[in-house]
């Protein structure tokens, strides 16, 4: 592509942003790779099957950690297609909650406020588990090579060196981050095909096709088999989260209206196909397939199931230290991703006025375009979420249910409000006569998994296996309802004064 048509791409963007009602303040320089990867980096085949495989191997076994995958992998496409056609429209860094402020009928500002106070919930939640879960496989990894002692201590200290290294990254500029991005989505497609390679030529045993398919293992304390397939699927649905990045990024992306689309969308879809064979190969490699068997890779001294499969099924410890750090890297890389994607809607959210201190988050760093503040923010947050991991040991799956639930509602509740606006003018990405009908899949399946995981996982119900997801919901809700008669419905923004905003903004544009 020619300068000069770089340029004009660019100056259609700023046009396009500008109409929307924001100046072009952060530096656009991804390409669609760029915007692709850091979806597909945060959903991160590698690390949220690897970290969350316990939770599916626990309840259901092979059958809810293979199968289970495709199921939710089909309803989640759905949400991603329909998430897609109103980013193709509205493609700003505010993402879920500015869609919803102009979707909806009445009431615009209080829809976007509270879309985006689970949007906020979630992405905090989801950069929490994301680095937790990466910590984890690090301790594993540190087991394996060093002998390391695996405690909560000492995997919140490493927690604590990887968030803040992603902070730190993130900081350096958005150039960085596009070519760490670049390198992850690379890294996750090579590093998972060499696993599913080693794990097929070097074990002399695999299991058979029906095992790996219907295999069942339940060690969560229900007698209810269809309930506790069910609950296993908080494996899959919570590592397909995050693919909102493409529209977070959206204002750095060139061209975005038709790009960023397309990367929520093919981040979803390569990561249903590559996750289900990454996953039926580290199941069917499972080389004691007997009910202890299956009890001794919840319980191994690793604290990763998939790390001790390695060692068991090779035989060959490098070759199990290998295939780990693939994955060890591939977590870390995600969780960079994460933290540009999280950073980018607490920016937009501030630049909104919606967060306390909302003038210290959305400043940009004029030397790199980054939201620098919005950046620490964001990690702080997250640290303070992981906080019971030191004394809980169910804390990393609360984390999880809050991440899924909270982004969900955000994801969904824009959809919801396209299938009920029938003003709704769509952009380059369109779902044509289908959009109906995927459009109320996707609500239909979101309403399901919102009820399903504020249930209990496991049984009997004490402090420890309490599931905190629903108090941390209804906190979230009535949190939002009480700021927003407080102090959001005099100064958030979204949708205030709307002509005048843009016309202030398109005239900025103009300007410079």
């Amino acid at each position: 592509m020619s300068s000069t048509t770089a340029n004009e791409h660019l100056d259609d963007d700023a046009k396009e942003l500008a109409a929307l009602g924001y100046k072009q303040e952060l530096h656009r320089r991804m390409s669609g790779f760029s915007n692709f990867a850091v979806s597909f980096s945060i959903i991160s085949i590698l690390a949220g099957c690897i970290t969350s495989y316990a939770i599916a191997l626990r309840s259901g076994g092979p059958s809810t950690i293979v199968l289970g995958w495709a199921i939710v992998g089909v309803f989640v496409t759905c949400v991603g297609l329909a998430m897609a056609e109103v980013c193709s429209r509205y493609p700003t860094a505010g993402g879920l909650y500015f869609w919803a402020g102009r979707l909806a009928k009445r009431n615009k500002r209080q829809w976007a406020w509270t879309v985006g106070w689970f949007n906020f919930l979630g992405e905090i939640a989801v950069t929490a588990a994301i680095d937790f879960g990466c910590a984890t496989t690090w301790m594993a990894f540190a087991n394996l090579v060093w002998g390391v002692d695996v405690t909560a201590v000492k995997t919140f200290a490493v927690f604590l060196v990887i968030i803040l290294a992603h902070a730190a990254l993130n900081a350096f500029g958005v150039t960085l981050v596009s070519l760490l991005c670049n390198v992850s989505a690379w890294w996750h497609l090579v590093g998972a095909a060499v696993i599913v390679v080693v794990l097929w030529a070097l074990p002399n045993h695999h299991e058979t096709v029906s095992w790996t398919l219907t295999g069942w293992h339940n060690e969560t304390g229900w007698g209810y088999l269809p309930y506790v397939f069910l609950m296993g699927l908080l494996m899959a649905q919570y590592t397909y989260t995050g693919y909102d990045a493409s529209a977070h990024v959206a204002e750095e992306t060139k061209q975005a209206a038709r790009l960023a689309p397309r990367g929520i969308v093919m981040s979803v879809v390569i990561s249903v196909i590559g996750g289900f064979i990454l996953l039926y190969t580290i199941t069917a490699s499972i080389p004691d397939s007997s009910e202890a068997g299956l009890s001794k890779l919840l319980n191994s001294a690793t604290g990763l199931p998939p790390a001790q499969i390695f060692l068991d099924a090779l035989n060959n410890p490098f070759m199990a230290k290998f295939l780990l750090f693939i994955v060890c890297v591939a977590q870390f890389l995600c969780g960079m991703a994460s933290v540009t994607a999280n950073s980018r809607m607490s920016y937009a959210f501030s630049r909104d006025n919606a967060l306390p201190g909302s003038r210290i988050w959305s400043k940009v760093n004029p030397r790199t375009g980054t939201p620098t503040n919005s950046i620490w923010l964001c990690v702080g947050c997250s640290i303070v979420l992981t906080l019971p991991a030191l004394f809980n040991t169910t804390a990393y799956l609360a984390v999880t249910s809050i991440a899924v639930i909270g982004l969900y509602i955000a994801y969904v509740t824009p959809v919801f409000l396209r299938r009920r606006n029938p003003d709704f003018k769509t952009g380059p990405f369109s779902l044509g006569k289908w959009s109906p009908l995927i459009g109320w899949i996707a609500v239909a399946w979101v309403i399901f998994i919102c009820i399903l995981f504020i249930l209990p996982p496991v049984a009997p119900i004490t402090a420890d296996t309490f599931n905190y997801a629903p108090i941390a919901v209804v906190f979230v809700l009535l949190f939002s309802v009480v700021t927003w008669f407080i102090g959001g419905k005099t100064h958030f923004m979204q949708g205030r004064d709307e002509a005048s905003h843009l016309t202030k903004a398109a005239e900025t544009v103009l300007d410079d």
